[in-house]
């Protein structure tokens, strides 16, 4: 997984970003966010979450807004080139997922996706299963399996490498 994850750190690399970074506009693939369910999600804490959104914010991939329903709260969402960006680390994923496991044939893809999901949901990782990752945001089974739309989930990787 760490060779997948080199395209995402090839797309970033230009605008200074870090694959943190990544994280967070991939997150945001859904629709707007509050601050605190960026962190709650990403596993930080929420100061951590501000900077990350900070530094994303200053390379104008990301907005904030006053929630409607509640102006104390902050949204935070894509701007148009926080979409661009996306869809560029879309590619560059699925570019490097397609290397690293196409030597792998459909039914071996297919039967390491299922470990992985066992792995994840057999452990309770709630970060990763697919019932609890965003709409639309792939688990790492999913990266593997091919059935990828968008960018793997970081504790799925974990949890495959100690599978390893």
């Amino acid at each position: 997984m760490r060779r997948v994850r080199r395209g995402t750190r090839a797309a970033l690399a230009p605008l200074g970003l870090s694959g943190s970074d990544g994280r967070v506009v991939r997150l945001l693939a859904d629709g707007p966010l509050r601050m605190s369910a960026i962190a709650e999600r990403l596993a930080v804490v929420p100061r951590a979450a501000t900077d990350m959104v900070d530094r994303v914010e200053v390379a104008g991939l990301v907005s904030r807004r006053a929630a409607p329903q509640d102006r104390r709260a902050v949204l935070v969402e894509l701007t148009p080139a926080g979409r661009r960006l996306l869809e560029e680390l879309q590619r560059a994923r699925r570019t490097s997922a397609e290397a690293e496991f196409g030597v792998l044939s459909a039914a071996q893809r297919e039967e390491l996706a299922g470990l992985l999901r066992a792995l994840c949901q057999g452990g309770g990782c709630l970060a990763c299963a697919a019932d609890a990752a965003p709409k639309g945001v792939a688990t790492a089974p999913d990266a593997v399996a091919g059935t990828a739309t968008r960018g793997g989930r970081a504790l799925a990787e974990q949890a495959a490498r100690r599978a390893r």
